[in-house]
C-alpha cells in the first residue's frame, strides 16, 4: 500500500496524493455511521441539518464520525451509532445491527460509511445535537417516506443519499 503525500491538513479536513490520485481524508476519523432508526410506531427517524459545504439544509438518517473526540478514540461502530443516534435525537436503541458497510464516495476519500438499523426505540431526550449542531429532529410514518422526502426535496432540502440505501439495506 502506498504512502499518501500530504499536500494539505487542517484539524479537519486534509488533502493527500498517491501516485497521480489527489483526495480528502479527515486526519481525525477513519470512518463514518449511519443510522436508521425506526420508532415502535414504525416511524422513521430522520434529522435536518443546514450543511455549510453544499449551503442547504439536508435531510439525512442520524450520523456522526468515528474517533474523531479523543474520549471515544477505540469505540465499537455499533457504540458509537448508538452515541450518535441518541446525542442526535433523543433515541436509545434497543437494537442495533450492521446493515452494510461501504465507500462514502471512492473517488474522493478513503472514508467507509457503515449503516446500521436501531430499533427497539425508547425517548429519553430531545436530541437536537451538541453545542456546535442545530439539528431538527423529524418523525415520518414509513409508509409516507418517499412521498414526504419528494415534499421535501420540492421545497428546496436536499435529501442524503444515506436514506434510501439503508431502507434498502434493510428490506424495506
Amino acid at each position: 500500500m502506498n504512502q499518501p503525500e500530504t499536500l494539505f491538513e487542517t484539524r479537519w479536513l486534509g488533502l493527500y496524493r498517491i501516485g497521480h490520485w489527489d483526495f480528502a481524508k479527515r486526519p481525525n476519523a477513519d470512518a463514518c455511521v449511519g443510522i436508521l432508526a425506526i420508532t415502535p410506531q414504525d416511524e422513521v427517524v430522520l434529522v435536518e441539518q443546514f450543511r455549510i459545504p453544499v449551503q442547504q439544509k439536508v435531510m439525512e438518517v442520524p450520523a456522526g464520525l468515528v474517533g474523531d473526540e479523543e474520549e471515544f478514540r477505540g469505540e465499537e461502530l455499533a457504540a458509537t451509532a448508538a452515541r450518535e443516534l441518541l446525542e442526535e435525537t433523543g433515541y436509545r436503541a434497543g437494537k442495533v445491527e450492521l446493515l452494510l458497510a461501504t465507500p462514502t464516495s471512492a473517488g474522493m476519500t478513503p472514508e467507509l460509511t457503515h449503516l446500521f438499523l436501531a430499533t427497539d426505540l425508547v425517548k429519553e431526550t430531545e436530541g437536537g445535537g451538541n453545542e456546535h449542531e442545530d439539528i431538527k429532529v423529524h418523525l415520518v410514518p414509513r409508509a409516507e417516506l418517499r412521498t414526504w422526502l419528494k415534499e421535501k426535496e420540492a421545497e428546496g432540502y436536499l435529501i442524503d443519499f444515506k436514506i434510501h440505501a439503508s431502507l434498502w439495506a434493510a428490506g424495506l
